[in-house]
């Protein structure tokens, strides 16, 4: 018998290290679109639950400070109550705007519309039977848009789903405001026990991310909302309390937030009073943007929530296609918790690091003890 055995084949260093790498990825991606899935499939329990958690951060000083001077039961209860009699007072005031200036609105848009025309008609030499096409076109669009029927029947589902988030939210909220160190206790004490020192430091600094996050876009917020309805109220542009609440709410929404509510504005200005008021009101709204993000956001946030633009984008990208206007709420505040906390646990800290930061951060979060 001969005793030459046959050569095993060479694999380069390089080829088995990409595909070692490969199979990893794969496995982390099938991961994420399984956990994706998941989500969205309970995404009427896990919307409501992401919202609460978003106020309670936001609220959770107040409520501090309410249980200096009463039971935390009834300082939870009276901050959760607080927050929905202004929610409904602003949304009660926007309604009342538009039923009072409805009919004026429509005066000023037919003018308005004119105006548009003629000018529009003038720069780019379009033929009113142009117009007349483009409209047919339109209405076109809208009745082949589907069936009345069914259309009627999702929007019963929706706010079916609507009503029941609300009400699991405001639950939600009260609990994690009362009793939040002890549900993020038991949280913690599903993990192993060699893991649970870091899983709770990792909540410490989560908890204070997106706290800061969320203090620091509502004063921009507030900013924006001011200075934008101030600019429309000043311009005469119909419903500027309106265009003012919602600057406020788009603007947790970065980059894209701003760029709807300055249309909205730009818009009103447009059909409301004609072209040059119209570029007025954009000046105000490119202006007061131009202060947000040149002074208001590097000073409240600073190095503390730093994400990058790219991963802002992608971040919201993702979060409108997984649960739509309330997905991109969320998606920021989400990619700059993962930051912070990804970089905590890359970070190669001691055992012993991990509990003199937990006992530091201890008295700043309502999640971890009192």
């Amino acid at each position: 018998m001969s005793d030459i055995q046959p050569r095993r084949s060479y694999v380069p260093p390089a080829v088995r290290a990409t595909s070692e790498w490969s199979w990893r990825l794969l496995l982390i991606v099938a991961g994420v679109l399984a956990a994706a899935v998941a989500l969205q499939t309970v995404s009427e329990i896990v919307v409501p639950l992401a919202i609460a958690v978003l106020l309670a951060a936001m609220l959770a000083p107040i409520t501090q400070r309410l249980a200096r001077v009463m039971p935390a039961g009834a300082a939870a209860g009276l901050t959760v109550l607080g927050t929905i009699l202004l929610v409904s007072g602003l949304f009660t005031l926007v309604g009342t705007q538009f039923s009072n200036g409805f009919s004026d609105l429509t005066t000023q848009v037919a003018t308005g519309i004119e105006q548009v025309r003629d000018w529009v008609r003038t720069t780019f030499r379009i033929t009113d039977s142009q117009f007349d096409a483009y409209f047919d076109q339109i209405k076109d669009s809208v009745g082949k848009s589907g069936n009345l029927g069914d259309t009627a029947t999702a929007v019963g589902l929706t706010a079916t789903h609507f009503v029941a988030g609300i009400f699991i939210a405001l639950f939600s909220l009260f609990f994690f405001l009362y009793d939040g160190p002890h549900i993020w206790g038991w949280v913690t004490g599903l993990f192993p026990r060699a893991a649970r020192a870091r899983v709770a430091s990792s909540g410490a600094i989560a908890w204070e991310q997106l706290s800061a996050f969320v203090r620091a876009t509502i004063i921009v917020a507030l900013v924006d909302a001011v200075g934008i309805a101030s600019g429309a109220a000043i311009l005469k542009v119909p419903f500027a309390f309106a265009i003012g609440v919602l600057v406020f709410i788009l603007a947790f929404i970065p980059i894209v937030g701003a760029l709807l509510s300055g249309s909205v504005a730009v818009l009103l200005a447009l059909v409301a009073h004609g072209p040059g008021v119209a570029l007025i009101m954009l000046a105000v709204v490119v202006g007061v943007q131009q202060l947000e993000a040149h002074v208001l956001q590097p000073f409240l946030l600073g190095r503390a929530v730093s994400v990058h633009p790219l991963a802002v984008i992608l971040a919201i990208a993702a979060g409108s296609i997984l649960a739509g206007i309330v997905g991109a709420l969320t998606a920021v505040p989400l990619a700059a918790v993962v930051n912070a906390v990804g970089k905590h646990l890359f970070a190669g800290e001691s055992k012993g690091e991990i509990e003199q930061e937990l006992e530091e951060n201890a008295d700043k979060d309502p999640l971890a003890r009192r």
